[in-house]
């Protein structure tokens, strides 16, 4: 295979066009293009000429003189194929349990059943079907319920994001193409596998969660919703099973196992206390809080692509950061072009706000977290879960503030102060019921200063960004887990046969990167034994 990099073309482009543009670059007849295959499609919109900017790889015949003749931008295509490893020796007694299905525990839990390790997975919320539409009773009439929401179910927080599937996570060994793939097989569209910043919308990924459920059960897994796990057996530094409340049978129970993988999920606050009464080893980590603002989406296409973009451009996407006078970092973070603001709370009398977007990406709103690093030296006290009690602190105030609603304010008033009365020409895109208030009152003054002088300062790298009818609501608190639970090199807990693991644990930040985890983790387990069969 060869590689060709930097083939540009315009935005509005047919299929013919890239083909042809291949045996050009190739310096071929039609007939010796074998085949083709995009690796990368992105989005080049630098000097005001809008244009798509691939990289193919192209099977030819006679390739050693095709790649002799071809320009610089061609070269020898270098692959990196992931392989999962042969089964070790050592017998499990039991069958491996997964705690928590978001995506470190259900690409984990897939990874194992198709090696033939038929895992138990437990999570605490409902199937994805069900879990939809408890969540959208929830925004509709208020009436939360703990265990399944935003946060808990099937697939997990991200689940109701904005479903990016980019990552900065380095790949050597190809688990990222590897997460994408299974995607694909799951139900995902094929041009997840190669555009720039792929994205699956909330109404995609509830039915692809349920395939591979599906198929984790298919292959000898099994799945059990509304199964929390309360306690752990353990003996001797060694993990021997789970205690489980199963609330749909109002009883509790004991699965033995000697290999539990903890994908828990960023906001199990009550496992993570449990972990910290058995001595599991964990520490305080970094996270950041802050708002979620909303901008017209026309506004940023503008931005963006210019004046006359084409309509065929997707909805546009911004990136920004800046360093303010008091030495913290304001940046945005997990942007949602043509989303909605959602109501994310899991503990009742607290209130959290994310960022969602169906595939469409069509609401009249782009909507992103302007978020600020908080650090262990902001949190009272020094116990491990200090991080948790900061969050819940600013989530009480969010909720007293607004009633129980989504506190919301201009960015104009944020700036004096004072509470919104009145919205500007943003109306905000929310699922969830808002209340006009001084959502600044949520923060200590030293980071609601850091916010405002970040988000106003903003506006020297997109014209409108601190525009004074901007829409703020708060607080954005579960951007990642405000734990890590200790593991090491084999990616065991200091209780063995405990892997901590995901988002939850403390070792990725998003789908993508929570999935690879998963894939990780079930490669530690296959390396070193061989399935129950029992």
């Amino acid at each position: 295979m060869l590689r060709i990099q930097q083939l540009k073309l315009p935005v509005q482009h047919s299929k013919k066009e890239l083909h042809d543009k291949i045996i050009k670059t190739l310096k071929i007849r039609p007939e010796e293009l074998i085949r083709y295959e995009i690796v990368k499609q992105s989005l080049d919109a630098r000097g005001g000429e809008l244009k798509y900017v691939y990289i193919v790889d192209a099977e030819v015949k006679k390739e050693p003189s095709v790649l002799k003749k071809s320009p610089k931008q061609v070269v020898k295509a270098v692959r990196i194929w992931y392989h999962f490893p042969e089964s070790g020796s050592e017998k499990m007694k039991h069958r491996p349990v997964i705690v928590g299905a978001g995506p470190a525990g259900l690409f984990c839990g897939l990874q194992l059943a198709r090696a033939g390790y038929a895992p138990i997975l437990l999570e605490r919320g409902q199937c994805a079907q069900e879990r939809a539409k408890t969540v959208e009773t929830f925004w509709k009439l208020g009436v939360l319920d703990t265990q399944s929401n935003v946060q808990f179910g099937e697939g997990g927080a991200g689940t109701f994001s904005d479903g990016k599937l980019n990552t900065l996570v380095k790949d050597p060994v190809g688990r990222n193409k590897k997460v994408l793939q299974m995607f694909v097989e799951a139900g995902a569209p094929e041009e997840i596998l190669y555009v720039n910043k792929p994205h699956l919308g909330t109404d995609v990924l509830i039915g692809i969660v349920s395939h591979m459920r599906e198929e984790i059960i298919r292959l000898g897994g099994e799945v059990r919703f509304g199964c929390q796990v309360t306690d752990l057996k353990i003996e001797n530094y060694e993990i021997h099973g789970v205690e489980v409340f199963d609330r749909t049978a109002d009883e509790t129970y004991i699965i033995e196992a000697e290999q539990v993988v903890l994908a828990i999920g960023h906001s199990a606050r009550d496992t993570f206390a449990m972990l910290k009464n058995h001595g599991v080893p964990m520490q305080a980590k970094s996270f950041a809080v802050g708002v979620r603002i909303e901008h017209p989406q026309e506004m940023m296409n503008i931005s963006q692509y210019g004046q006359d973009y084409p309509s065929c451009l997707p909805a546009a996407a911004y990136k920004v950061t800046r360093q303010t006078g008091n030495g913290r970092g304001v940046y945005s973070f997990c942007m949602c072009p043509g989303g909605y603001v959602v109501n994310a709370a899991s503990e009742e009398g607290m209130l959290a706000v994310n960022g969602m977007s169906y595939q469409a990406r069509d609401s009249r709103n782009a909507n992103s977290a302007m978020i600020v690093t908080v650090t262990p030296e902001d949190f009272d006290g020094k116990d491990v879960l200090a991080g948790v009690e900061f969050q819940r602190k600013l989530e009480k105030a969010a909720y007293g503030i607004g009633h129980g609603k989504i506190p919301v304010q201009l960015l104009g008033d944020f700036c004096q102060n004072t509470a919104s009365t009145i919205l500007g020409e943003v109306e905000p895109c929310i699922k969830g019921s808002y209340e006009l208030a001084n959502v600044r009152e949520i923060f200590p003054k030293e980071l609601s200063a850091a916010l405002e002088e970040g988000i106003c300062s903003c506006e020297s790298l997109i014209h409108g960004f601190a525009r004074k009818d901007a829409v703020l609501s708060g607080v954005e608190s579960r951007t990642s887990s405000p734990i890590r639970i200790i593991r090491d090199e084999v990616f065991e807990s200091e209780i063995r046969g405990l892997y901590p693991c995901g988002e939850g644990a403390g070792y990725a930040g998003g789908i993508t990167s929570a999935a690879m985890d998963g894939l990780k983790i079930a490669e530690a387990i296959a390396k070193k034994y061989t399935p129950c069969y029992d």
